[in-house]
């Protein structure tokens, strides 16, 4: 059996009762996947924790190893998910960690809310300070969502030297330096492998696959539900608000679906990333996001013309002496891969120095395809705290400050979007103003459309500096005959 190893600052042995000892055996009730009766969970501190093993009359050997006592913060979708796959695959996981998983307890807002039946007979309980006090905890796996009080419980979860599991991108984006700091300093673990991608390891790419490369930049479709309306609006011409309709139908979209069409949870997801990729320590709100609301039939009509597929993209890029990080509907090749990922998939294409391209697909969300990632890394802190190995997880994360490139500084292709009268004169006041500021047109199309209505003219750029396109378009808009512009920026992929 391994010696647990103490942790600087962090004296888990004066924690821990200097009499008490541990010696196999076998529980009086193990989890099975058919377990449970069906009956509502109630909060019962005194029942014993249960212990995912191997059952005692299996063929497997049962393995020795002083059992993982884990705290389960949260017991939702992802949490119930969670505890399917400890269910499931438990034989497997006692294998690899060593020794048995332990749900100590389960920590929830509404104790009488359905819940997975792997639930059932659990120590669930509303009062967090019964956690935090037990002497025997070795992790926390935080999957409560929000921000508060799961940063307080991470936090104080790390304070207390626990490992520390979650699955919260908000956190994770918005605090996540202070946590990292927090986490290295007690060479505790702290990893959150589901907080980007849900079941697709770009975390673990990232730290651990990419460690001896330099990435040089990311590209992620990191949103099932603005990927499954922009599919939607490409392939059935559906509009953008009955493609969010269908989606919420389908479970695909909340009932307020802002973060997602709005970017916002594309951004925070790239936050997470960009950290480990690039070693930034920058916040969401310091990068530039754009939704979804704004296209049209006439955007994706103009896209397939010229030979692209419309994609919510979070980018980031290694300048060298800044990286540039933004969240935005781009124009993508339809030659590119990036373009074939449709429905509620997510992608990240990575281009490493070394590697060169590398691609990773899967389902972004869900319960089970994030609960694995959840519990790839229950698995991982629980091994390295076993083996007194503690805190492997966080020592490869090396954030520091990087400047940020300006948006005005981006340079790239444009597609624009003018909405005008039938008027002569219209094409030559348009290029003149671009021309005045430097942007040349590589391609143009002006729509057909009755004499009533206003046309489309639609331009694709060469590649030219953002600040001085934006300052043509102010031009563009003083004229009488211009009814509405809109870029959209391009990724050649």
């Amino acid at each position: 059996m391994s010696r647990r190893a103490s942790s600087p600052g962090f004296p888990l042995s004066s924690s821990r009762n200097p009499q008490r000892t541990w010696s196999p055996r076998t529980p009086s009730r193990l989890l099975s996947p058919a377990f449970g009766s069906g009956s509502r969970p109630v909060d019962s501190r005194r029942r014993p924790a249960r212990r995912f093993a191997v059952n005692s009359d299996s063929d497997r050997p049962s393995l020795p190893g002083k059992p993982i006592r884990v705290a389960l913060l949260g017991c939702g979708t992802v949490g119930g998910g969670v505890l399917d796959l400890l269910s499931t695959n438990q034989a497997t996981i006692t294998e690899r960690v060593g020794a048995p998983i332990e749900i100590a307890h389960v920590l929830v807002r509404d104790p009488n809310k359905v819940r997975s039946r792997a639930a059932e007979g659990l120590r669930i309980t509303t009062d967090a300070e019964s956690v935090f006090r037990d002497p025997d905890l070795d992790v926390v796996v935080e999957v409560m969502g929000g921000e508060e009080p799961a940063r307080s419980y991470i936090e104080r979860a790390l304070s207390q030297g626990l490992a520390v599991v979650s699955a919260n991108k908000y956190v994770i984006a918005q605090h996540g330096a202070a946590l990292l700091e927090k986490a290295q300093s007690g060479r505790v673990d702290l990893a959150f492998e589901a907080s980007v991608g849900g079941g697709i390891p770009i975390i673990r790419t990232l730290r651990e696959a990419l460690t001896g490369d330099q990435v040089l930049s990311l590209h992620g479709i990191l949103n099932g539900t603005s990927n499954y309306i922009l599919t939607k609006m490409k392939q059935e011409g559906l509009s953008f608000a009955t493609a969010l309709k269908q989606a919420q139908d389908l479970g695909y979209a909340e009932a307020d679906p802002t973060l997602d069409i709005e970017g916002h949870d594309a951004a925070q997801k790239l936050i997470v990333a960009a950290t480990l990729a690039f070693g930034s320590r920058l916040t969401p709100d310091q990068i530039s996001v754009e939704g979804i609301t704004a296209l049209d039939a006439v955007d994706f009509s103009a896209a397939e013309r010229f030979g692209y597929a419309i994609k919510h993209l979070a980018i980031g890029r290694d300048l060298g002496d800044a990286i540039s990080l933004r969240a935005h509907p781009t124009f993508v090749p339809k030659s590119s891969v990036v373009a074939t990922i449709d429905g509620v998939l997510n992608c990240v294409f990575i281009q490493g120095k070394a590697l060169g391209p590398c691609l990773l697909v899967g389902r972004g969300a869900g319960d089970l395809p994030t609960a694995v990632s959840v519990v790839a890394d229950l698995v991982d802190v629980s091994r390295s705290r076993r083996e007194g190995a503690r805190g492997l997880s966080t020592r490869a994360i090396v954030a520091r400050p990087r400047k940020l490139l300006p948006l005005a500084e981006t340079v790239t292709r444009y597609y624009l979007r003018f909405d005008v009268d039938d008027t002569p004169g219209v094409l030559g006041t348009i290029a003149t103003a671009l021309g005045r500021h430097g942007i040349s047109i590589a391609e143009m199309f002006q729509e057909d459309t009755s004499d009533s209505q206003p046309v489309s003219v639609l331009m694709i750029t060469h590649e030219t500096r953002e600040g001085d396109l934006v300052s043509a378009l102010e031009e563009v808009r003083s004229a009488p005959f211009l009814k509405s512009c809109r870029f959209i920026r391009i990724e050649d992929l």
